[in-house]
């Protein structure tokens, strides 16, 4: 029985990941997992990933920290992402390669609990509503016997989904929640990063304890600004004329993609 921080979707911002682990830190929570996405869209990846290193979190990998290696392409990106990510790419010390290589694509930690990033067999799908989740929890049952809780991360959203049976039901979102140990749960913690999000810029995570089996929900400010200078700064946002380049690379690729599927 222990008291984890979960984060998720730190995308390179530092000042975040510092304002997360501050308030983690003050809550007493010495355990760390996190569910990937460590590079992508700001200024410190490295940096980044040194803390969970430090820290010696539970880590794994999500789509953005595959893409950034290379082993994942950028055909499923936004052109911001894109942008960010070939950037990111670039930017990687070795030694970041060399820790965001060895991660696991899932964990599982005490009591039954499941780490991934985005769906169970599927690092860059969104799981966003309940008939993904009914999907998620059958893949689950199989690829992992006994699991009860599932934490999730990359659709950037605080979210509790109780399964039962076939059964989906959204839990209304509360400062703290009480599980139900006979029930399965998918969380998404929230995400770290919030330089995409529009109603608020606060970095989101979650404690599990799993003696009283009860997920509490924070959110924290942090220097935003200075983590959107920085990124501008060193090359992670994207220009309208790239955007627009983008934009027609794709379409061209879509045409051809038709012209290939076209009957003679």
């Amino acid at each position: 029985m222990a008291l984890y921080g979960v984060i998720a979707d730190l995308h390179g911002n530092l000042e975040a990941l510092a304002a997360a682990l501050a308030v983690l830190d003050a809550r007493g929570v010495r355990r760390l997992a996190c569910l990937g996405d460590v590079v992508g869209y700001n200024a410190d990846p490295d940096e980044c990933a040194q803390a969970l290193r430090e820290r010696g979190a539970a880590a794994i990998a999500g789509n953005h920290d595959l893409i950034g290696l290379g082993r994942l392409d950028l055909r499923r990106c936004s052109n911001k992402a894109r942008y960010s990510l070939e950037r990111t790419r670039r930017a990687l010390s070795r030694e970041t390669r060399d820790y965001l290589g060895a991660l696991p694509p899932h964990r599982v930690l005490e009591d039954g609990v499941v780490l991934v990033h985005g769906g169970v067999r599927d690092v860059q799908q969104y799981m966003t509503t309940p008939g993904l989740v009914a999907q998620n929890a059958a893949f689950l049952r199989e690829d992992f016997p006994g699991a009860r809780l599932c934490f999730f991360g990359h659709s950037h959203e605080q979210r509790v989904y109780q399964v039962d049976g076939e059964s989906v039901l959204e839990i209304p979102l509360q400062e703290k929640i009480v599980l139900r140990r006979e029930r399965l749960y998918f969380v998404n913690p929230g995400s770290v990063d919030a330089a995409r999000k529009r109603e608020h810029k606060l970095a989101e995570c979650a404690i599990l304890d799993t003696g009283a089996w009860s997920i509490e929900f924070l959110r924290v400010r942090y220097d935003a600004a200075s983590a959107e200078v920085k990124a501008v700064v060193f090359g992670y946002r994207i220009g309208p004329w790239r955007d627009r380049l983008y934009r027609f690379q794709r379409r061209l690729r879509q045409a051809a993609s038709r012209l290939r599927l076209s009957p003679p």
